[in-house]
């Protein structure tokens, strides 16, 4: 995707999104039939580790890192001017997403608590990889989520590759600018023509369930009212 076709949608079309959590957008992007049922989601290698927080929904900012194999290039990755100059080329609200692509992946954390406060100044609401994190407590304390594949202790020899690419995380291709909805469940990529739509079907198809649910806890319930409730979901499809 090409940085300058990213202008954004509205901010109240993101925030209607953060009412619902990943599993009821995942519901209701399966009702439109835009891609396979198999995409579009992480699985493993991408854990959530406030799980606490409310849902994260914000633009994809991608790059490739190392933490495990010298030499650096250059330093840290806070000092790394290039990368900062094309995160900002992003629409707000952000969400870094950084593939540790080493023959270790997540022997060393390049995100933690000096990270965060840099990329919250930055208006990022979340991080994202397949390798390490680091600072729990602190990072916590900022509001940015996190999703990893597990803790680190050491930064090791972690700097920033390559950024502006499409990368893969728990098995989710994720592009420049994507949007990701993330909570305890996962990571979930939004369809950039479905944003607006998809807060009202998920609306409706939670209705739809809390119909099943007192279905379910009366006194009317059998195989054929359960048969005969879940043909009328389909006929209003």
């Amino acid at each position: 995707m090409s940085l300058m076709s990213l202008n954004g949608h509205p901010p109240k079309a993101l925030e209607a999104l953060r009412r619902f959590d990943t599993c009821a957008l995942a519901n209701a992007i399966e009702r439109c039939n835009v891609r396979p049922r198999n995409e579009g989601f992480t699985s493993g290698s991408a854990n959530c580790q406030f799980p606490h927080f409310p849902p994260m929904v914000g633009y994809a900012v991608t790059g490739r890192i190392q933490t495990y194999m010298p030499p650096m290039t250059g330093k840290c990755y806070y000092d790394h001017k290039e990368w900062w100059e094309y995160l900002v080329q992003i629409p707000a609200p952000r969400v870094v997403v950084l593939q540790d692509f080493d023959n270790r992946p997540g022997f060393g954390a390049i995100f933690g608590e000096v990270h965060a406060r840099i990329c919250k100044a930055f208006d990022c609401v979340g991080y994202v990889t397949n390798g390490a994190v680091r600072d729990l407590d602190g990072v916590e304390r900022t509001g940015i989520q996190m999703f990893a594949g597990n803790l680190s202790v050491s930064h090791a020899y972690a700097h920033v590759v390559d950024f502006g690419e499409a990368v893969e995380i728990g098995g989710l291709r994720i592009e420049p600018g994507d949007i990701l909805h993330g909570d305890r469940h996962g990571i979930l990529s939004i369809p950039n023509q479905l944003v607006e739509r998809l807060p009202s079907l998920a609306e409706r198809i939670r209705l739809e369930e809390e119909e099943l649910f007192d279905l379910t806890e009366g006194p009317e319930f059998s195989v054929e009212a359960l048969g005969a409730k879940l043909q009328q979901f389909a006929e209003r499809q």
